[in-house]
């Protein structure tokens, strides 16, 4: 029992690492805007099946290693990511028995706000000016919320993370 639990803690950090490795990877020019947030995606998928595995104190580690792999205002991401997983787990339930297509809808608002809640955060501390391209990321990761939902889950039942 103990080394299935171990199994999967592991499989878990080890999705998230690639979800970091793949926030950081550059993308050219304008393109950046479009830029999907796989940690969340990522989050939102392991609250989604796992809750009482992932919660909002790990969104919250997560959101403050973004900021320190991105050089960011430290703090900013973690607060974007608690109160989003903090909304998602307040009704995983609700989400769980939705159709994928509805639940690809609702992780694009959900990352949209997010994005508005990083920019009054950043705005609050400096001078920042708030891009609505930016914005496009938020349909970006609702179009590849099926996807990774279906990667996730096969991963979860491959390696029998409960």
């Amino acid at each position: 029992m103990a080394s299935s639990l171990s199994r999967g803690r592991w499989v878990i950090w080890c999705t998230f690492l690639v979800a970091l490795t793949l926030q950081i990877i550059p993308w050219p020019g304008t393109l950046d805007l479009l830029r999907p947030s796989w940690i969340i995606l990522v989050a939102i998928y392991w609250v989604m099946a796992l809750p009482h595995r992932v919660n909002v104190g790990t969104a919250f580690v997560l959101g403050l290693l973004w900021d320190l792999l991105l050089g960011s205002t430290l703090g900013i991401h973690g607060m974007v990511m608690s109160i989003v997983i903090y909304v998602v787990a307040m009704n995983f339930l609700v989400l769980r028995n939705m159709a994928l297509w509805q639940q690809a809808v609702l992780v694009g608002i959900l990352t949209i706000l997010g994005f508005v809640l990083e920019f009054f955060g950043e705005f609050l501390i400096k001078d920042v000016y708030f891009n609505p391209i930016s914005l496009w990321a938020g349909l970006v990761n609702g179009i590849l919320w099926p996807w990774v939902f279906l990667l996730l889950r096969r991963v979860r039942r491959m390696w029998h993370v409960r």
